[in-house]
């Protein structure tokens, strides 16, 4: 694997379409999204990676299910506990809850998981985290990737933290900082189920996990009247 061409290459394909977004110029989620994954595909065909650089061995995959599995586990339960809380059920009350079930059915299966779970987790513990590792070793792959995972979210948080009436109103400055620093971490556990299991499955069903049980937890809250 030529992991610098690899690293450096990914890179600016992140920034391009960073850029993109925040000028309105990237399209709906599904172009973008397509945009990304062929775009990162490519860089990794010519960078040489393998398989298992990227985290695709079919050998890996039962370490992957079992890993994703445990990771699902516990975003589930970290999520009953805060719906059931006062002090952090109003975090979870969030205007994109306010969908009826198709539309849930829809933004899991599609939105969360074909259109950002996979091409994220493709691109950030895929080909970035299989270039990164590398080049500096598993942990300070782990910290560049994970730094880039954060910074990736501060378009998106600046432009839906209107949706949640919790950060509404809030400083934008600490909101976007808030977010970064969770992603981050995320990236962080998300990193290490993949180097763990060796598998690209297991952070894709963790990032899944994470954001569409997010989403449903937040769809009961509203509908049973938060």
């Amino acid at each position: 694997m030529r992991a610098g061409r690899c690293f450096v290459l990914t890179v600016a394909v992140l920034v391009a379409v960073t850029a993109a977004r925040a000028a309105g110029l990237a399209g709906p989620l599904p172009v973008y999204a397509a945009v990304l994954t062929a775009a990162l595909a490519l860089v990794a065909w010519w960078s040489r990676a393998s398989a298992a650089d990227l985290g695709l061995r079919l050998e890996d995959l039962p370490a992957g299910l079992r890993y994703g599995g445990a990771a699902f586990g516990l975003v589930l339960a970290a999520l009953l506990v805060a719906a059931a809380l006062p002090l952090t059920r109003g975090f979870l009350h969030d205007a994109r809850g306010e969908i009826d079930a198709g539309q849930l059915a829809y933004e899991l299966g599609v939105t969360v998981v074909l259109l950002t779970a996979v091409p994220e987790e493709f691109a950030f513990r895929g080909v970035l985290l299989g270039s990164a590792v590398r080049l500096w070793g598993p942990w300070r792959g782990t910290l560049v990737t994970s730094v880039l995972f954060g910074l990736w979210h501060v378009e998106p948080t600046l432009d839906t933290m209107g949706d949640n009436p919790a950060v509404r109103g809030g400083s934008p400055v600490l909101v976007v900082l808030g977010a970064v620093a969770v992603t981050f971490v995320a990236g962080l556990a998300f990193a290490w189920l993949r180097l763990r299991s060796r598998s690209l499955l297991a952070p894709v069903i963790a990032h899944a996990a994470t954001n569409g049980l997010g989403l449903a937890v937040a769809w009961v809250v509203v509908h049973a009247g938060g």
